[in-house]
């Protein structure tokens, strides 16, 4: 997904369960957007975070390009 003004940066989207709010971020600024949120209304818990679908995606697509689930008979 990419921005709504028209950039190519994607989007991620960032929820915070205890808030009931979802937004996106850009990818560059994920990490200080949840970071901040997190400081600034949860006394910096780790409550808002990247929605866990995509998180979990994104693990699986870096596994995949590392040749980590690539089955080895030798060990």
């Amino acid at each position: 997904m990419t921005a709504a003004n028209g950039s190519d940066e994607p989007q991620v989207p960032i929820v915070c369960p205890e808030c009931e709010t979802t937004s996106r971020v850009s990818l560059p600024d994920v990490a200080d957007a949840v970071e901040r949120h997190n400081a600034q209304l949860h006394d910096g818990e780790d409550v808002a975070t990247v929605d866990p679908d995509i998180a979990e995606r994104i693990a699986d697509l870096a596994a995949d390009d590392l040749g980590l689930l690539e089955e080895s008979s030798s060990f």
